[in-house]
């Protein structure tokens, strides 16, 4: 088993025993919910359940057998086939400062990189960060880690979501030492 998939294991142990429900009766809950949107479901999930953001989606995804990365691997796409598809067309122009990013995040040491549909998840044995297009004229880095002090830079995501922190770069030059700071906090703090 991977330690992705081992993650994902522990993840869903962890639900049920924070909702008392067992996979089966929360897939049935969804069932008679008669909800069939993702993102309505993942709602329903988090008040009813009381769950984070995070471990709603996970849910969502287990419960209707789909996520981004199984998606990427049944349609035979790698890893850059999807950063290939996420930075096309007017996008294309933050390749670059997507790639300095992932250069400079790799010498943290060994993690994993999951595609997603409109960007990547970077996990050791949880997600520390996310990266993809914003739009057409930034790239968004997600950081997972508690603790920071926000800035002008550094803005705070609301409770529930799936990182603390966000981050906007529009340039290769703010690929920089601050900001490789706050990945490296949530590298380690990831595992």
């Amino acid at each position: 088993m991977s330690n992705l998939d081992q993650a994902r294991q522990t993840q869903l142990e962890n639900i049920q025993a924070k909702s008392g429900m067992t996979l089966a009766e929360i897939r049935e809950l969804i069932v008679q919910s008669g909800l069939t949107k993702h993102g309505e479901i993942r709602q329903m999930l988090m008040e009813r359940l009381g769950l984070g953001y995070g471990d709603a989606n996970s849910l969502v995804h287990f419960a209707l057998q789909t996520d981004g990365q199984s998606s990427a691997e049944s349609a035979g796409l790698s890893t850059q086939d999807v950063l290939a598809e996420i930075y096309s067309g007017s996008k294309a122009v933050l390749r670059p400062i997507h790639d300095d990013l992932m250069a400079a995040i790799q010498t943290l040491g060994p993690f994993e990189v999951v595609p997603k549909k409109g960007y990547v998840s970077l996990r050791r044995k949880k997600q520390f960060a996310m990266l993809g297009p914003a739009s057409k004229g930034r790239v968004e880095v997600g950081l997972n880690v508690k603790g920071l002090q926000a800035t002008t830079r550094l803005e705070v995501i609301p409770p529930g979501g799936m990182c603390q922190y966000k981050v906007y770069l529009t340039s290769q030059a703010e690929v920089d030492a601050e900001l490789l700071d706050w990945i490296r906090l949530a590298f380690d703090s990831a595992g």
